[in-house]
């Protein structure tokens, strides 16, 4: 060893770094390479990158720093957080200048941008959001779930603790990450950061804003920044580091996150193909307001409308004039589905799909000859996340709201409803249209899991066999008199 540490010295002095590692360990070089922590790194370098290894290890020393602090020193550190936003205004509207001005002169299409503004108005819901979620977050963590005395003596409790570590990818949309910085603070996870670069002065001047919030606590390791796809790509190797990917973003990015990542389960949806079927018993003046709303009120974003569906009674009616009349003023651009096409002399084109996620100022209309045939049609169609029925038929929409196999179902009212603020979660992770762990929009609840905790007095499986002392009784217990774990 010593002749090692001799040569790297030697090297050293002539300008080059050098690693030490045993020749004998699995793949050491390739591991190397790929900026693992083998072996010892030998440099006088000053300003060093820290691997990617190094920065996914912070963050689960980070959440565990975040589960040692009292739940009210979390909620400070989103409160500070909200606080900063508010006042670094100035500060925000000019990284994000910058960056709408560069994604202009790229030709950034509009739908992106629109996601990529950060206008006073996204900021200040983002702030309410916050402090809603900083004053509800105290009993997140070391909550009772379950309590059942095993046996005399004994005592089994079920408690919510944090995931671990998040990788959250998101795309031109840089409220996404104070949103999400504070939905991991509150559940004491670690959290790394991608954005995308078309918003990268906006994110790097919000994750300035989430690093001094955390500073008041001496927690800043829990969320870091990620600069490159390299380094994504490299995390995503990491399952012993990274426990959940979270991809915000386009199809095709969710399904490349879903390829390559190696044993870290992805939690997310990969197309927001959202409808509205206006059945034969519906109000006229609520469907209009519903459907202008669903496609209109933000044509970007994942939960707007994509599809209407119109029972075939209502083709030919004054009814559907004025909704055609009033899609045509908010200048959407209409398509029509198959049947709807064959019916009408002269109208909009064909679509060219009915599984297509616009994004913006366009929709395809199909009409349906029965509320069974829009369920099928939204089965065949849609992508699982949010479905809208509007009628006056009790009957129907409880049907629909039971039949259609969604994240979100809803009667009566717009599709942009499914929102985490807009469902009192406060913010969210992204929507989830998975079957497994959460589905939906992504809240606090689906960023915890359980541990067990048992209480016993010198207790032994075999004071439990047939000639044992000691009897099961497995009795529930009333979780409220049981107090909470939290830490």
């Amino acid at each position: 060893m010593e002749s090692k540490v001799k040569s790297a010295t030697w090297a050293l002095e002539r300008g080059v770094s050098v690693v030490i590692c045993n020749g004998m360990e699995d793949k050491a070089i390739s591991g190397i390479i790929k900026g693992k922590r083998i072996g010892t790194f030998f440099t006088d370098a000053k300003d060093v990158e820290p691997s990617i290894e190094s920065v996914a290890i912070r963050a689960r020393e980070g959440s565990r720093t975040l589960l040692s602090l009292a739940p009210d020193k979390r909620a400070d550190i989103i409160f500070t957080l909200a606080d900063l936003l508010s006042k670094r205004q100035k500060d925000i509207s000019k990284a994000n200048k910058q960056d709408i001005e560069i994604a202009q002169l790229n030709g950034l299409s509009g739908p992106l941008l629109s996601r990529l503004a950060l206008t006073p108005n996204k900021v200040q819901s983002l702030v309410a959001g916050l402090r809603h979620m900083a004053a509800e977050s105290h009993e997140n963590v070391g909550r009772v779930l379950r309590k059942t005395k095993v046996a005399d003596g004994m005592e089994l409790n079920q408690i919510t603790v944090p995931i671990g570590v998040l990788l959250v990818i998101f795309e031109s949309r840089p409220d996404c990450l104070p949103q999400v910085a504070s939905l991991a603070i509150s559940t004491a996870n670690g959290l790394l950061l991608k954005g995308g670069k078309e918003a990268s002065h906006s994110n790097q001047c919000l994750m300035n804003l989430v690093s001094e919030a955390l500073d008041v606590h001496d927690a800043t390791s829990a969320v870091s920044l990620v600069s490159s796809r390299e380094q994504v790509s490299d995390l995503l190797q990491l399952n012993n580091y990274v426990d959940l990917v979270i991809p915000r973003g386009s199809k095709e990015l969710v399904q490349t996150i879903q390829c390559q990542s190696k044993g870290i389960p992805v939690l997310g949806h990969s197309e927001g193909i959202c409808h509205v079927y206006v059945d034969k018993d519906c109000d006229p003046s609520m469907a209009l307001k519903i459907v202008r709303d669903s496609k209109c009120d933000y044509p970007a974003a994942c939960n707007a409308m994509e599809t209407l569906l119109l029972h075939r009674s209502i083709v030919h009616t004054p009814f559907f004039e004025d909704l055609c009349n009033m899609l045509k003023s908010e200048k959407v651009e209409i398509y029509a589905g198959p049947k709807l096409s064959k019916i009408l002399t002269f109208g909009p084109p064909l679509a060219k799909s009915m599984k297509i996620e616009y994004g913006s100022l366009e929709c395809a209309i199909e009409i349906v000859d029965s509320f069974e045939e829009a369920v099928a049609h939204i089965h065949e169609y849609g992508s699982g996340h949010t479905d809208v029925i509007v009628t006056e038929n009790v009957t129907t929409a409880q049907q629909f709201l039971n039949t259609v196999d969604s994240a979100c179902v809803f009667h009566n009212c717009s599709s942009r409803f499914a929102d985490g603020y807009r469902f009192g979660l406060g913010a969210e992770v992204g929507i989830s249209t998975t079957r497994i762990h959460a589905r939906g929009p992504v809240g606090v609840e689906g960023l915890l899991t359980t541990k067990w905790m048992m209480f016993g007095t010198g207790n032994a499986v075999t004071d439990f066999n047939d000639n044992g002392t000691m009897k099961y009784v497995h009795e529930k217990l009333n979780i409220a008199s049981s107090g909470s774990s939290s830490s």
